[in-house]
């Protein structure tokens, strides 16, 4: 079993609170993807059995959303907005700038698996743009001077010196 006894309790009761069980796939891949950190075949098979629908039916969902990593992810995910709002105010010369700050490319995970850096095609903060993502938490407005505030303080939260 991949999923706590909490995480199947949480997802026991998202599906209490809506008419139909399909109703709290959102709510159950959320949960999962809390616990444990990505998603994974395995895990949509365990949440199609707690939620006793179709694994097709969760496999799908967690397939169109991007805030359900496939695969293991730093301990922050950043994700930068690349539409066209973030890309025409310097969301790519951001992206750049990151990669070279942090020494990985797009879609990779620093060595010390606390940044993973990917690009998402919107996150809904066009009149903030550059913007981006990390973890639950959005930042809007960026320059490079306002990366290297938030990079060295999630490095200190991590209890790591800055870099």
């Amino acid at each position: 079993m991949i999923l706590s006894g909490d995480t199947i309790r949480q997802i026991k009761a998202r599906m209490d609170r809506y008419p139909t069980r399909r109703s709290a796939i959102l709510p159950a891949l959320t949960a999962a993807y809390r616990q444990v950190g990505h998603l994974n075949p395995a895990i949509y098979r365990e949440i199609a059995r707690v939620m006793d629908v179709p694994y097709i039916e969760i496999a799908e969902a967690a397939s169109f959303y991007t805030m359900f990593p496939k695969h293991e992810v730093g301990r922050y995910l950043i994700q930068v907005c690349h539409n066209i709002s973030c890309s025409l105010r310097g969301a790519d010369n951001l992206i750049a700038y990151i990669e070279s700050k942090l020494g990985i490319a797009l879609g990779e995970t620093t060595s010390d698996k606390l940044f993973t850096l990917i690009s998402v095609e919107c996150l809904g903060g066009c009149s903030a743009a550059p913007m981006m993502q990390i973890n639950d938490t959005y930042y809007e407005n960026l320059t490079r001077a306002r990366v290297d505030e938030i990079i060295a303080q999630l490095r200190t939260e991590a209890g790591q010196d800055g870099g």
